[in-house]
């Protein structure tokens, strides 16, 4: 039997129309990751001593922070009589709920900028609390998400300074918070007073040990179902009426009716 010239030409196109798909393209993908192991670099190209920095050293580590940890964590790097405080940023971000799932991007900018901070050779801790996760921590604090806290941690008893700064969600970078820090300035923050209602650690509501029932109240209130909160309210309104009626003094014998006036006799 013999093999016409078309027909042994056509052998390779069968051959490759054998083939998957997907074996077509993973040889190619296998292709193009070769290209860059085979490829040699080039000696007029001089690495960004910045970028071998950050390959070496990785991310630097965030902390997470818990209703029963966020104050141990925050002065676990003071030393005893230290002058200088501990500097922490502080994310606060939250999910579905708690952040209407706007948080994603200042969550990557945050993280990107852990990157940033260890290539540094002097940054501050940071750490990041999640509203969703930990409501209660987030209400007594009156921390609103998408923001960030800036606590410089003194030994206790001294003074720590807490400040806070909204970012942008839709707009945030790593390089807006690395810069915020770079600057050397807390002019773009807002300090919260030490005496004021709110300061996580010697405000009012701290101080007096109310801050944490606060938070679960708050917590309470946000769990509860609308229609569950009209039906209390109606019960606690209906129960105050109807003690309030029952407490009324009760005229013995009734009240006697009123005596007819002269000259209005009626027949």
């Amino acid at each position: 039997m013999r093999f016409s010239t078309s027909a042994v030409l056509a052998l390779p196109l069968l051959a490759a129309a054998a083939e998957s798909p997907f074996q077509q393209y993973k040889a190619k993908f296998q292709n193009f990751l070769g290209s860059f192991g085979a490829s040699t670099p080039s000696t007029d190209s001089i690495p960004n001593p910045v970028e071998s920095v950050k390959a070496k050293v990785g991310a630097k580590k965030i902390e997470t922070l818990t209703l029963s940890n966020w104050k141990d964590t925050l002065y676990a790097p003071v030393q005893p009589g230290a002058t200088v405080p501990e500097e922490w940023w502080v994310l606060i971000t939250g999910g579905n709920k708690t952040c209407f799932g706007r948080c994603e991007n200042v969550e990557k900018a945050f993280n990107a900028s852990a990157v940033e901070f260890a290539a540094l050779k002097k940054s501050p801790h940071i750490a990041a609390l999640d509203c969703e996760e930990y409501p209660v921590l987030c209400n007594a604090w009156s921390a609103g998400t998408g923001s960030i806290y800036v606590f410089d941690v003194l030994p206790e008893p001294a003074q720590t300074e807490v400040y806070w700064k909204r970012f942008n969600l839709t707009t945030v970078t790593s390089k807006d918070i690395v810069d915020l820090w770079t600057k050397g300035s807390k002019a773009d923050l807002s300090r919260i007073e030490p005496d004021s209602w709110f300061h996580p650690l010697t405000g009012k509501l701290a101080t007096y040990g109310l801050a944490v029932p606060l938070g679960y109240f708050f917590w309470i209130l946000n769990v509860i179902p609308s229609w569950a909160m009209m039906l209390i309210v109606s019960f606690l309104s209906r129960s105050m009426m109807n003690k309030q009626l029952n407490t009324q003094p009760q005229r013995p014998g009734g009240a006697a009716p009123a005596a007819a006036r002269p000259g209005d006799a009626r027949s």
